[in-house]
């Protein structure tokens, strides 16, 4: 039950990781290294970038709910 958390710990860093460097970048930090800090001529959020902050959200609760599962098992053994 341990390794099945764990394996699912390291999928989920590893994909909020990926989710958070995808958004667009408000001004300088590691999204413009990837084209993320032009500026665009479109106002307000598209639909895409809300799903991204819908799925990113998701996944980062499900981050937490790992560490916080983990936690509780490793304490009762």
């Amino acid at each position: 039950m341990i390794l099945g958390f764990s394996i699912a710990l390291i999928v989920f860093s590893l994909l909020l990781m990926l989710l958070v460097l995808m958004h667009k970048g408000k001004g300088g930090g590691l999204s413009d290294m990837f084209g993320g800090g032009m500026q665009s001529s479109v106002g307000g959020s598209s639909v895409a970038e809300r799903n991204l902050d819908r799925i990113t959200v998701v996944v980062g609760l499900l981050w937490a709910a790992c560490i916080v599962a983990l936690g509780i098992m490793m304490k009762t053994g």
